[in-house]
């Protein structure tokens, strides 16, 4: 077969077989590896490739993708087709495949970039080849584990709030401040580009779900995400960082997050909550669900609100809890004042 563009969530996939024989017959299942022809380009026009550079699709293309479940309100909700089609879709630029259902009002006019199954990844034995743990142990999730280090999770109140930007400010505030610290984000669909930024923020150590072989974790049950969080908590304790700043994907709403947040075994594991929103009344909406859950580990807001000099003072007429814009946030006396809660500060 021609030369294969190999996408992120295939990279440790080197040695493999393409079965075109079984295409119509296997039921695929998340992280399932496969070779797709591109028939044509959509909303999405490049894959980001085994190297994590953005790599350009073009129609005729065979290219290695995982089939995938995608939960992105402001992109595609997609699943793992349930039977053989004679067109999938790209429903992530990290490499996930599926069959999308809906999308974003945007993306209408475009749509989907649209696949053709030519085969199955496969090991030498004829087994399909999944990534999910095949280049890593899963590790169970253990409550009474010592941690070395103060966690702060970044969460948002919907997609694109603005709380990646925020992680990695937070990350690059710490790290002024003479603390080593570590990011990871524990559920999403799989891209490099959040944990990238938070790397050229500061971060000592980055990582996320994609490097224990997930292609997404929407749909996956809490157990299994609890499991993922300690291996990717096993991961950071190598590094010994002070402060671990955890990223959670999409909305407050998003069902693997309102099921992490209904966790007491994560809940217990955070020490300090930052909260990114869009506007005032998802401020007042977060607080209101956050607070019963995080009481004053619920230490600050932020996220695209913050730009508008408005809607800080709507929030700021309603809620103490202190606003940090990106400058605040590199302010490092300020946020880790802020952190040991030794000093009232006025933000």
């Amino acid at each position: 077969m021609k030369t294969i563009k190999r996408s992120n969530i295939c990279k440790n996939v080197i040695k493999y077989q393409v079965d075109e024989k079984i295409i119509k017959k296997y039921q695929p299942t998340a992280g399932d590896v496969a070779i797709f022809e591109v028939i044509s380009i959509g909303s999405l026009n490049a894959i980001q490739d085994f190297e994590g550079r953005n790599c350009y699709i073009f129609e005729g293309d065979k290219i290695m993708l995982a089939f995938g479940n995608r939960y992105a309100s402001n992109q595609f909700e997609g699943y793992v087709s349930k039977e053989y089609q004679e067109e999938y879709d790209l429903l992530g630029k990290g490499g996930v495949a599926g069959t999308v259902v809906s999308m974003f009002y945007k993306l209408e006019l475009k749509g989907p970039t649209k696949l053709k199954l030519v085969g199955y990844a496969t090991h030498k034995e004829g087994a399909v080849i999944n990534t999910i743990y095949d280049h890593r142990k899963p590790v169970k999730f253990n409550p009474t584990k010592i941690r070395n280090y103060k966690t702060i999770l970044s969460i948002g109140s919907s997609m694109d709030s603005g709380k990646t930007t925020t992680a990695a400010y937070l990350c690059r505030g710490l790290k002024t401040s003479g603390y080593k610290v570590a990011y990871i984000k524990l559920t999403g669909t799989v891209f490099n580009k959040d944990r990238m930024l938070a790397y050229d923020c500061g971060a000592d150590f980055v990582s996320d779900f994609s490097e224990f072989g997930f292609p997404s974790t929407y749909l996956c049950s809490t157990e299994t995400i609890m499991d993922l969080y300690e291996a990717l908590l096993s991961d950071v304790s190598k590094t010994e960082p002070d402060y671990v700043v955890i990223e959670v994907a999409d909305g407050l709403y998003q069902k693997e997050t309102r099921a992490l947040l209904n966790h007491s075994f994560f809940t217990e594991t955070i020490d300090h909550v930052i909260l990114s929103c869009c506007d005032s009344l998802a401020v007042n909406s977060g607080v209101q669900l956050l607070s019963p859950i995080f009481g004053d580990r619920l230490f600050a807001l932020a996220g695209l609100f913050t730009g508008s000099p408005l809607l800080v003072d709507e929030v700021q007429n309603l809620h103490s809890t202190p606003i940090l814009t990106l400058s605040k946030l590199l302010q490092s006396d300020l946020l880790v004042n802020l952190l040991s809660q030794d000093v009232d500060v006025a933000v």
